[in-house]
């Protein structure tokens, strides 16, 4: 009788590369579910309301018009030159904070799909991310009445098409972030509060209300004034908001946040690769 002495034991493919790019790959193949699943996530916020979606609109502009004159008159700046300036800030703020808040439970708040819904894990972060971008396409919006009433348009160049590759990779960012964190906040459910609060820190610190020329021009604060630059959210800003403007935007902001997207997205494959199949034993 002959017996083998050279098989070896078939070993698990959950936790290969493989296995987290075909979750990637199928996720995306099943985009009829995660579009109409993010399309009814704010259809059912503001269900039975008249304006429906446009609320999204509406608040955000009262936000940045109440702090845009704010900050001007705190400033001595023109409402015509500052208004602008904090309205797009707060508009691609809403999607950095949502990324940060937000893609920390994207896990934890589809706790019930997860578990009997037969879909890969990254359904669950493609829905987030165009739940957001529904959210900045309403918001969008504002920008365009900035465009004729404030004569933004008058400054745009052909420059300011770089906002469309900026705007992609704020989303490519918001789909990472969402993964790593809603990964590891699933784990250990002391994260989410924290990044709550590293949320509001980040908010503080960036200039989304005020601007680094202010501080340049204030009684020796030129040189602090570049501590700015080693907040991150900082240089997401900028490649957005400046091209919207039509100011030139510095090479060193697209530098930096192409690093960050590139790290940020192989720290997101090796999470998906190592605890993509742990997810649904942890909600």
């Amino acid at each position: 009788m002959h017996t083998p002495t050279d098989v070896t034991p078939l070993a698990s493919d959950s936790q290969t590369f493989t296995r987290a790019f075909k979750d990637f790959r199928d996720g995306f193949g099943q985009r009829e579910l995660w579009l109409s699943l993010g399309w009814q996530d704010i259809k059912q916020r503001y269900r039975r309301s008249v304006l429906g979606p446009f609320w999204i609109t509406i608040a955000t502009a009262l936000q940045a018009t109440a702090m845009g004159l704010l900050y001007a008159t705190l400033f001595n700046s023109s409402i015509k030159e500052y208004l602008p300036y904090v309205t797009i800030g707060l508009i691609i703020w809403n999607v950095i904070n949502a990324s940060i808040i937000e893609g920390s439970e994207v896990f934890i708040a589809n706790e019930g799909l997860i578990k009997q819904l037969p879909s890969a894990l990254s359904v669950h972060v493609y829905r987030l991310v165009w739940r957001q971008f529904l959210f900045f396409a309403h918001n969008i919006l504002i920008y365009l009445v900035l465009l004729a009433g404030f004569g933004v348009w008058e400054h745009l160049r052909w420059s300011s098409l770089l906002a469309i590759p900026a705007i992609v990779l704020v989303f490519l960012n918001s789909m990472w972030v969402s993964i790593v964190f809603g990964i590891f906040s699933t784990r250990y459910r002391d994260i989410a509060p924290i990044l709550s609060s590293t949320a509001l820190m980040l908010f503080v610190l960036t200039p989304v209300m005020w601007k680094t020329q202010a501080l340049q021009t204030q009684i020796n604060a030129g040189s602090r004034a570049h501590l700015v630059e080693i907040v991150p959210t900082f240089h997401y800003l900028e490649i957005v908001r400046a091209p919207l403007l039509g100011e030139p935007s510095a090479l060193r902001h697209w530098v930096i946040v192409l690093a960050i997207t590139a790290v940020g997205w192989i720290v997101a494959v090796f999470a998906m690769r190592k605890y993509r199949s742990r997810v649904p034993y942890w909600v």
